[in-house]
């Protein structure tokens, strides 16, 4: 029996008028040959082919609403029992972690605003002309240069690994959110968060390999993560790694 059919014959139960009580948002994918629910920092997504209708989704996603709103609840309880990370205070001499090493602040003043990197130091000329205040000042141009290391940094990783492994990326992106360190779009675009950097090089190297194994697979089956593990051979440990520390990474 098709996945339609399956779908459709389940419909008889399925109440017009039921509101989940939850937000969720879908996302297609032409590749995709079968609908999943994926829940992540307590947000919904129904991932689904292009062609199943959005009344067969509510249906399966009704179906499963229990098991939803119980997985919501876990991860909303594990989300507000984390400490929010306490805000870091940059002035001479402070330390910042850049994968694998430390660099020390070297603070100046100047007319114009820059930051510069000089083996172990990173040189942060702070704009005279500027009225925000000089923590402010220091970490938006902290942030400015991890986004262009990162771009720099993960472009050529991912370059170096999707040639090795025969495949093609169309586009690498740096971006900050909130719930993901990585996103593989249909059309081969990668996007990666630029906080990555503050964690050791190693997660770096499991990310990438995370986003460019789902350049062949757009999902999460045994196929996908055995194609992970043949290139990245630590990426469980990794992968435990990122989830009990990413909350902690950011500038």
């Amino acid at each position: 029996m098709s996945l339609f059919a399956d779908l459709k014959k389940s419909k008889a139960g399925v109440d017009s008028n039921w509101n989940p009580g939850f937000d969720f948002s879908i996302a297609r994918s032409a590749k995709r040959r079968s609908i999943s629910i994926e829940i992540r920092r307590a947000e919904v997504v129904i991932r689904a082919p292009v062609a199943v209708p959005e009344a067969l989704l509510l249906d399966f996603l009704q179906q499963k609403a229990r098991w939803v709103q119980q997985k919501i609840a876990e991860q909303t309880q594990r989300l507000e029992s984390v400490a929010p990370p306490v805000a870091p205070v940059y002035t001479q001499g402070t330390e910042v972690v850049f994968m694998d090493e430390r660099l020390t602040l070297v603070l100046g003043r100047g007319a114009t605003a820059a930051i510069r990197r000089v083996d172990q130091h990173l040189h942060v000329l702070l704009s005279t002309r500027s009225r925000l205040p000089d923590a402010q000042q220091i970490q938006q141009l902290l942030m400015r240069w991890y986004q262009q290391q990162a771009l720099h940094i993960l472009t050529a990783k991912t370059a170096q690994l999707t040639g090795q492994m025969g495949l093609v990326c169309s586009a690498v992106t740096v971006k900050a959110t909130r719930s993901k360190w990585g996103h593989c779009t249909s059309r081969g675009a990668i996007q990666y968060n630029w906080n990555i950097l503050l964690a050791p090089e190693h997660i770096v190297d499991y990310l990438v390999a995370h986003e460019v194994c789902h350049l062949r697979h757009q999902n999460h089956s045994r196929d996908f993560w055995a194609l992970v593990a043949s290139v990245c051979p630590s990426f469980a440990a990794d992968r435990a790694w990122l989830k009990a520390n990413g909350a902690r990474l950011s500038l």
